[in-house]
């Protein structure tokens, strides 16, 4: 039996970048020494997030742009080192700027996502990614997404297809905007997070970490809740509301064989039966 040592992360990360290194440094420190092979840190952990998701004066510049192949994400794979990290950073692209996520080792960058699914007005500082993928990694195949993206089953659904066994959604999910309950705990938004991890573990059957920002920014206030959910959609670890780490133990290929031995969601699919008539949904 191998088993994978894995934790999530919720923590507070602003626009100081310098500073975003020294906390991504210490997690990643206290993580090596827990034994941890695979860490995932929170969306725009590097730069911080966006001040609101609200047409509102609280708009500024947002995070500093860094190159996929800058010396940033250098420093990122340097202090990952023999351990596979995943963290979110604003990333430059030419002329445009993603919400992206990265996975490296010591190595170098093994896998880069750009958000998809932009809720409210994201799309007004980001521009939009456009594919899902997996990829090899020392922990076996990997998917990752961003926070709004876990709301769209298919997103989940086309990593798993593509051989996933592992998917990572790293977040910036604030509470409720309307009827916040003065308890996270009681959050409505922080229910519908729980939720979607769950459901997206679940239904393809694979292990799944979902990291998160925590304490606010700007307007948002985050619901931390990070976490390790296993391929029958059971909660390993979990931070709660607060600051923390969620770490759990797995032997991910045992576990994904035993989820799917009797009922294999993947294999008894029936692609032909899923057409949707066209007009069949509307905005």
């Amino acid at each position: 039996m191998t088993t994978l040592r894995m934790a999530a992360v919720a923590a507070e990360f602003g626009r100081d970048l310098e500073e975003d290194f020294q906390i991504a440094e210490r997690l990643i420190k206290e993580a090596r020494e827990e034994g941890v092979r695979l860490l995932a840190l929170p969306e725009a952990c590097l730069g911080g997030y966006l001040l609101s998701l609200d047409d509102s004066t609280e708009l500024d510049e947002g995070p500093p742009a860094l190159a996929l192949d800058g010396p940033e994400i250098r420093r990122l794979a340097s202090l990952a080192g023999e351990m596979t990290v995943v963290a979110g950073y604003c990333e430059a692209a030419g002329d445009a700027r993603y919400n992206s996520v990265v996975c490296v080792t010591g190595d170098g960058v093994l896998g880069n996502h750009r958000k998809v699914h932009q809720p409210l007005t994201e799309d007004a500082s980001y521009s939009s990614g456009d594919r899902f993928h997996a990829f090899e990694t020392p922990v076996g195949r990997m998917g990752m997404m961003i926070c709004y993206d876990k709301a769209f089953p298919e997103s989940a659904r086309a990593l798993a297809l593509d051989g996933a066994e592992i998917g990572v959604c790293v977040s910036a999910w604030p509470g409720s905007r309307t009827n916040a309950a003065t308890d996270l705990v009681d959050d409505r938004w922080k229910r519908r997070f729980d939720l979607f991890d769950r459901a997206r573990a679940l239904e393809n059957q694979i292990v799944w970490l979902s990291a998160n920002q925590a304490g606010t920014f700007g307007s948002l206030r985050f619901v931390g809740s990070a976490k390790v959910v296993d391929p029958g959609g059971e909660i390993l670890a979990d931070t709660g509301v607060a600051a923390g780490v969620a770490v759990a133990e797995l032997d991910v290929a045992q576990a994904l064989e035993t989820a799917r031995r009797s009922m294999g969601h993947l294999r008894d699919r029936r692609p032909e039966t899923y057409d949707i008539p066209t007009g069949a949904v509307s905005a």
